[in-house]
């Protein structure tokens, strides 16, 4: 499955009984999704009189206006594709600003980044340059660089770096055995794809790869260089980059992500680095409401308000937890409210778990507990010890 993608949901006909039930169809091409996704999912979105859309390939579907120009019975042909944004060679050097501010304005609502860099971002990606998306994690690293590809109307190849386990046969190919050919090579989909013009290539957790993988792309990422050998024999062929290839790394840097490896400086030299940092609260509170625009304004402002002040903790001299919030975590709490859990359901299943209980009463968890405490009304005074019948505190033990 490509991304992004978005599919409509409404009522259709099962392709084998003819059955009505609920389906979901790719807007784009008029592909049948409903067995790949969640019935709770659909059922939702459905009855919110929402589409759904995926942006990574991190299983979360959210929810999205409908298009009203297209219909469930409209997919079933495919659309017409758009044209392919020109190589920077082919823009008048002088237009080069003004195509780049109508780059601005295709920014999704979602992606919520700076003007100044997702400009660039995207004259970075124009230029063919590698461009290192930092940032904490859920802060949206990967669905800006989906977006940045959409608004230049380039395809985008992902690879998940962090997840590869053989980096030789994912980036490069394997060798296989057939009775009939014999030894024969088979290369990987990276191959193709650094062959294709105008692609982006988006490598994710690049911060979280094997050693091996990154010598691998040394000579890919060197702008002097742009090849990869598809063997360390000597003589053994190489592939050319495309011209108008770009790669988009992520990553996540610092000391309190302790699967990541300390990326090597020759590595981190061949890419232009721009930082995605979280959102503030009211940054946070308008992505939200885009996303869930039927949630009501106080779970809104709980949900971001509760995330920024985690974010204040962490960047304090004296922190009492080591890690915030994310962005990925309060939309996730936000979809949790929409289907009906409370805030206090909402912190039990996808907040608390998040930090150790290791400490007792001066635990990371006990922590987040009371901040949370803070936002959910129990109708209790606020005053933690209750006065004396004459008006005064009485003596405490402590």
């Amino acid at each position: 499955m490509n991304y992004p993608i978005t599919l409509a949901v409404g009522m259709g006909a099962s392709k084998k009984n003819n059955k009505q039930s609920i389906r979901a169809i790719d807007v784009a091409t008029g592909e049948d999704y409903t067995r790949d996704i969640v019935y709770v999912t659909l059922k939702g979105a459905f009855d919110a009189g929402k589409w759904i859309r995926k942006d990574s390939a991190d299983g979360r579907w959210y929810r999205v206006e409908p298009n009203t120009k297209h219909t469930m019975k409209e997919t079933k042909k495919p659309m017409k594709k758009e044209t392919p944004a020109p190589a920077v060679a082919e823009i008048d050097q002088s237009k080069v600003f003004a195509f780049l501010q109508t780059c601005v304005e295709k920014r999704p609502e979602e992606i919520i980044v700076q003007d100044l860099t997702w400009k660039f971002i995207c004259r970075s990606v124009l230029r063919g340059r590698n461009v290192l998306l930092t940032g904490p994690t859920g802060c949206g690293k990967s669905q800006t660089a989906f977006a940045v590809a959409k608004a230049l109307d380039r395809p985008i190849f992902y690879q998940n770096l962090g997840a590869t386990q053989d980096p030789r046969g994912t980036l490069i190919g394997n060798t296989h055995f057939s009775k009939d050919s014999g030894t024969f090579f088979n290369e990987s989909a990276f191959v193709k794809a650094i062959q294709t013009p105008n692609t982006v290539i988006l490598l994710d957790e690049i911060s979280r790869a094997h050693p091996e993988a990154w010598n691998i792309l040394m000579t890919v990422l060197d702008p002097g260089q742009r090849y990869l050998r598809l063997d360390e024999a000597v003589n053994s062929p190489t592939i050319k980059v495309a011209d108008t290839v770009s790669f988009i790394g992520t990553a996540n840097i610092g000391s309190e992500y302790t699967a990541t490896r300390v990326m090597d400086r020759a590595l981190m030299d061949r890419f232009i680095i721009a930082e995605i940092p979280f959102l503030n609260a009211l940054e946070e509170k308008s992505l939200l409401n885009r996303l869930y625009p039927d949630l009501s304004p106080t779970a809104v402002s709980d949900i971001a308000e509760i995330a920024a002040q985690t974010r204040q903790e962490v960047r304090s001299d004296s922190a009492k937890i080591s890690t915030p919030i994310s962005t990925r975590s309060t939309v996730e709490m936000a979809g949790l409210m929409l289907d009906g859990f409370s805030l206090q359901e909402c912190a039990e299943v996808s907040i608390y778990p998040l930090y150790s209980p290791d400490g007792g009463m001066q635990s990371e968890r006990t922590f987040i507990k009371q901040l949370v405490q803070k936002f959910i009304p129990d109708g209790t005074s606020d005053t933690l010890v209750e006065d004396s019948a004459d008006g005064s505190t009485p003596n405490l033990p402590f």
